[in-house]
C-alpha cells in the first residue's frame, strides 16, 4: 500500500531556485532539490554547529530510546542526552554543553525534528547542510557559488511539536531561514525566491535579534526552564564559519576536500 502523501504539484514551489517549507511533511512536499538547508534554530541546528566547529563528527538519529544507544555504540561515538539528563562534561542536545564537553570525536545527535528531516532530504538525493543565525553568513558563502551554477536550493525550518504530535511552527526557524537568504541576496544570489522564502527573508531583517530570539516563544520556554545560556549560543549571528555538511551518514565541516557527498 502507498504511505506517501500525495501533494498538490503547486506545494512543491518547484517554479521557484530558492524555497521555504516546514518540518518532516514539508521536507517530503519540497523535493527533489539540489541542495537543502535545514534549520532548527533552538536548538538543533544550533547544537550541530558548536559540535562541528569543534572538530566533532556529528551523526543525525531519528530517535531517542535504546536504538540510539545501539547506534552510538556501533559507531563509536558519544550519545547526546537530554537537557534534563545532562552530567557536567556529559554533552546534551544543548549547544551550551558542546562549549564545556572535552574527549568527544563523534556524537549520535538524536532529535525527531532535524535529524529526521535531515535524514528524508538526504534520502530523497539533497545535498544537505545545517544552518543557524550562528552561521548564517559562512553558509550563504558555501551556498553562492553552487547558486550562480543554477543549483536549487530548499530551506527547510524545522519547528517544534505541540502536545498533540502536530507540527508548531517556530518563528526562530523562520528568522534563521531569512538569515541566511538575506546574506545571499546581499551577495547578489538570491534571486528567483518563492513567496515563502522571501518571507523568510524579509521576517529576519524586520527581526530585533537578539532581543527577540529572547522574547518569543522558544526562547522563552528554555529560559523558563533554565538554559538560557541555551539561547545566547543561538542569538550568536556570524558567530561561526564553519558549515556543517551531510557526508554519508555524519555531519562533517564543508572543506576543499569535502565539498559535496559521494
Amino acid at each position: 500500500m502507498n504511505c506517501q502523501p500525495d501533494f498538490d504539484a503547486q506545494h512543491r514551489q518547484h517554479a521557484y531556485r530558492f524555497r521555504l517549507e516546514w518540518g518532516p511533511v514539508g521536507a517530503k512536499a519540497v523535493g527533489p532539490v539540489d541542495i537543502a538547508v535545514v534549520v532548527d534554530v533552538l536548538s538543533f541546528t544550533t547544537t550541530l554547529t558548536v559540535a562541528v566547529e569543534r572538530g566533532i563528527e556529528v551523526f543525525p538519529f531519528r530517535w531517542r530510546d535504546d536504538r540510539a544507544e545501539a547506534y552510538a555504540r556501533e559507531h563509536d561515538a558519544v550519545l547526546a542526552v537530554q537537557r534534563q539528563d545532562a552530567v557536567p562534561g556529559r554533552p546534551s542536545l544543548s549547544p551550551a554543553s558542546l562549549h564545556r564537553a572535552e574527549g568527544v570525536r563523534r556524537l549520535v545527535l538524536p532529535s525527531p525534528n532535524g535529524s529526521t528531516i535531515s535524514t528524508l532530504l538526504a534520502d530523497g538525493g539533497a545535498t544537505v547542510l545545517g544552518a543557524s543565525l550562528r552561521n548564517r553568513t559562512a553558509v550563504a558563502e558555501w551556498l553562492a557559488p553552487r547558486c550562480a551554477e543554477g543549483a536549487s536550493v530548499a530551506f527547510i525550518a524545522s519547528g517544534e511539536r505541540w502536545p498533540d504530535g502536530t507540527l508548531r511552527p517556530a518563528v526562530e526557524d523562520l528568522w534563521g531561514a531569512g538569515a541566511v537568504l538575506a546574506a545571499l541576496d546581499s551577495a547578489g544570489f538570491a534571486g528567483d525566491l518563492s513567496p515563502e522564502a522571501a518571507m523568510a527573508r524579509d521576517a529576519f531583517r524586520a527581526a530585533d535579534l537578539p532581543d527577540a530570539l529572547r522574547a518569543c516563544a522558544g526562547g522563552r520556554e528554555l529560559t523558563a526552564k533554565g538554559y538560557a545560556d541555551d539561547v545566547d549560543v543561538a542569538s550568536d549571528v556570524d558567530g561561526s564559519s564553519v558549515v556543517p555538511l551531510l557526508h554519508g551518514s555524519s555531519f562533517r565541516a564543508a572543506t576543499a576536500g569535502l565539498t559535496d557527498p559521494t
